[in-house]
C-alpha cells in the first residue's frame, strides 16, 4: 500500500514546488517516489529536466514521474474494458467502437486520474505517491469521487433496473463507467452494480484513511493564501480527505490552522527534510461515528453554522458546506433515526440522533 499525497493551496504560493521537493526528500530515504502530474501544459517536464509521458520516467535514483494525458488513459482503459466485454460476452457491443475516437467529457480527467492512482497503488511498486492535479477543487472532487458515485450507484440502481430510460442509456453509460473503474462486464446490470459498488466503497475507504491518503496545505502569510488555504482544508473534509499539517513559506500565526502542525519550508527548498510530525493520523479525523452516543461528528474548520446545510433523507444525512457536498450513509445502529439536533462546537459539527 502506498502513501498518496497531494497538496492544496493558493496559486502562486508554490504547491509544485512544495511538493517535488517533499518527493525528493522521500526519494533521500531511500523510498520509492511516484510523481503524478496533470496539469495542462509541459510545466513539469520543464522543472524535473525529464521528457515526461503517460508511462513513469526515471527522474533521479528512487524518483520517477509521469505526465498524464486523459485521450492516453482513456484509449487504453476503453481497450482493456473491450477485452473484459469479449471475455463476458458472447455478442460484445462495443467491438466496433475505438478508444482513439472518444472525445473527453467533463469529469473524465479526474475519473481516469483517479482510475491512474488506483493501479500505481495496487501495484505495490511505489512507497509514496505525489499526486499534483489540474486544479485544487477538481483534486478534491476526483478523490472525493469514490463517495459520490457510489452514491449515485445506490440512488439510481432502481432507475436503472427498472425504467425504460434507464435501459435505454445504460448501454451507453455502464461501458464508459466500467472502462474508467475497469471492472468486468456483465449482462446482469445487478451484477455490474454490485461490482462497481465494491470497487468505489475500497476507494472511499482509502481515501478516508490518513495512512494511506492525505494532503497538506501549502501557504504563504498572505492574508488572501491563508483564506484560500482554510477554504480547502474545510473542503478536503468535506471529502472524507484528512489534513494532515501546513507547509509554510513564511512565518504564520499557529493559531491560524490548530490543531494542525506547521512545517516551515526553506530558503533553500531542495534542503527540505521530511519532518518527523508528517503523519496525517495525528490530525482530527474529519467523520467520527459514535453509535453508543447515538452522534455523528464532522470537522469542518473554517466553516461555521451558517455555511452548513444539513438534510435527513432515509439512511443517509447530506451535509452542505462551501462548494461540497457528502453524503453520510448511517450504520445500521442510527438508520431510520431522525437528527434532533446539531450543534457547533470546536470546528466540529455535532449531529444527535434520537
Amino acid at each position: 500500500m502506498s502513501l498518496i499525497l497531494t497538496f492544496l493551496g493558493k496559486g502562486g504560493v508554490g504547491k509544485t514546488t512544495t511538493a517535488i521537493a517533499v518527493a525528493r526528500a522521500f526519494a533521500a530515504q531511500n523510498k520509492q517516489v511516484l510523481y503524478v502530474g496533470q496539469q495542462a501544459g509541459d510545466s513539469l517536464s520543464i522543472r524535473l529536466g525529464v521528457d515526461l509521458n503517460s508511462d513513469p520516467q526515471s527522474v533521479a535514483p528512487n524518483f520517477s514521474a509521469v505526465h498524464l494525458k486523459s485521450t492516453v488513459l482513456l484509449e487504453r482503459y476503453w481497450d482493456k474494458m473491450k477485452g473484459l466485454e469479449t471475455q463476458y460476452l458472447r455478442s460484445p457491443f462495443f467491438k466496433e467502437v475505438y478508444g482513439q475516437e472518444l472525445g473527453i467529457l467533463p469529469g473524465m480527467d479526474a475519473a481516469l486520474g483517479l482510475s491512474f492512482l488506483r493501479e500505481r497503488d495496487a501495484e505495490g511498486k511505489y512507497d509514496v505517491i505525489i499526486y499534483d492535479g489540474v486544479g485544487d477543487l477538481e483534486t478534491l472532487r476526483m478523490l472525493g469521487m469514490p463517495e459520490i458515485l457510489g452514491w449515485y450507484l445506490r440512488r439510481f440502481k432502481q432507475v436503472l433496473t427498472g425504467s425504460a430510460i434507464g435501459q435505454a442509456i445504460s448501454p451507453f453509460v455502464e461501458p464508459i463507467l466500467r472502462s474508467i473503474l475497469q471492472v468486468s462486464s456483465t449482462d446482469d446490470i445487478s451484477q455490474q452494480a454490485g461490482e462497481m459498488s465494491s470497487v468505489l466503497t475500497r476507494g472511499q475507504k482509502a481515501v478516508n484513511d490518513p495512512s494511506h491518503v492525505a494532503a497538506y496545505l501549502v501557504t504563504t502569510g498572505d492574508p488572501y493564501a491563508i483564506a484560500t488555504a482554510k477554504y480547502l482544508w474545510g473542503s478536503a473534509q468535506q471529502v472524507g480527505l484528512t489534513v494532515g499539517g501546513i507547509f509554510a513559506r513564511e512565518a504564520i500565526p499557529e493559531e491560524e490552522f490548530a490543531p494542525l502542525a506547521i512545517f516551515s519550508i526553506p530558503d533553500q527548498v531542495s534542503e527540505l527534510i521530511i519532518p518527523d510530525r508528517l503523519d496525517a493520523r495525528l490530525a482530527p479525523k474529519p467523520i467520527e461515528i459514535n453509535t453508543a452516543t447515538k452522534q455523528v461528528k464532522l470537522f469542518l474548520p473554517s466553516f461555521n453554522k451558517k455555511q452548513v446545510k444539513l438534510i435527513q433523507l432515509g439512511p443517509e444525512v447530506t451535509i452542505e458546506a462551501g462548494d461540497q457536498r457528502r453524503n453520510i450513509f448511517l450504520p445500521s445502529e442510527l438508520a431510520g433515526k431522525q437528527a434532533t439536533g446539531a450543534k457547533f462546537q470546536d470546528s466540529y459539527l455535532i449531529i444527535s440522533f434520537g
